[in-house]
């Protein structure tokens, strides 16, 4: 896995993400979540710039944040250094390694942010769905939020809304879209335009690939990594999930075993 668009992305993400308003709209649910398995030690996988983590650590739960981004890495110490969380351990970790970097034990791991369609194989899902199981507790808490590419393919839905920012007398405009692969995968874009006041605008496009995992195969991948799937969620409210119009796919699993 790739990370040129996130590194590049680190420095503009949190201008792209309405992070009061996200947090807000999810954190109930995730904590409902993880009080029903009475998670205090949490795995933030692919954590972005650490706002989630950081969130989670400011309502008093012990979490590490964990991103294969050098860049999102460093936004996410910066972040938590404002917050006054500087204590939050933050690594430069991907998927199928963190057992061995960030050790086992875990309560809780989230996987959030539509991550884990960077693994672009089989065997590259089912190494992380292991490393996942490996880090936690037996009966720890896997919960995962995805696009819900079941819709993406079926409507041949490209385009993703723009998401605009004004800061200090600038702006920023952010615009997603897929590209439809003949092989099955697709290129993910994000382009992004900027200006200062009233100047000229300046544009760039960062790309990467992705394999949209499907509903089935994904609930599929996790039993076989020894979760059981307790519940599939169309966003991170809690409402139910519609493989023809639901935005995410949302899987909440726990892990196989005594505990």
């Amino acid at each position: 896995m790739d990370t040129p668009l996130y590194d590049a992305f680190s420095k503009d993400y949190d201008r792209f993400v309405d992070w009061s308003g996200r947090l807000a709209h999810e954190l109930p649910y995730i904590e409902l979540q993880l009080a029903a398995v009475n998670a205090e030690r949490i795995l933030d996988a692919a954590c972005g710039t650490g706002m989630h983590t950081i969130a989670l650590a400011e309502r008093g739960y012990r979490v590490t944040g964990a991103d294969l981004s050098v860049g999102m890495i460093e936004r996410a110490r910066a972040n938590a250094v404002a917050a006054g969380q500087d204590d939050i351990p933050f690594f430069a970790a991907g998927f199928g390694k963190m057992a061995r970097q960030l050790g086992t034990g875990y309560d809780a791991v989230l996987c959030l942010g539509s991550s884990l369609p960077h693994l672009l194989s089989q065997d590259d899902l089912e190494a992380a769905l292991a490393d996942f199981a490996a880090v936690l507790r037996p009966g720890g808490l896997l919960l995962i939020q995805n696009r819900n590419f079941d819709a993406v393919l079926a409507g041949r839905n490209r385009w993703m809304g723009p998401q605009a920012h004004r800061d200090d007398g600038r702006e920023w405009l952010f615009v997603r879209f897929y590209d439809f692969n003949t092989d099955g995968m697709l290129t993910f874009n994000v382009a992004t335009l900027r200006r200062d006041g009233e100047g000229a605008w300046m544009q760039g496009v960062e790309a990467t690939r992705l394999r949209p995992w499907q509903c089935s195969e994904l609930a599929e991948a996790v039993g076989l990594a020894g979760f059981n799937t307790i519940a599939s969620y169309g966003d991170l409210s809690g409402k139910p999930f519609d493989p023809a119009t639901s935005d995410n796919l949302i899987l909440a699993a726990l892990l196989l075993g005594n505990e």
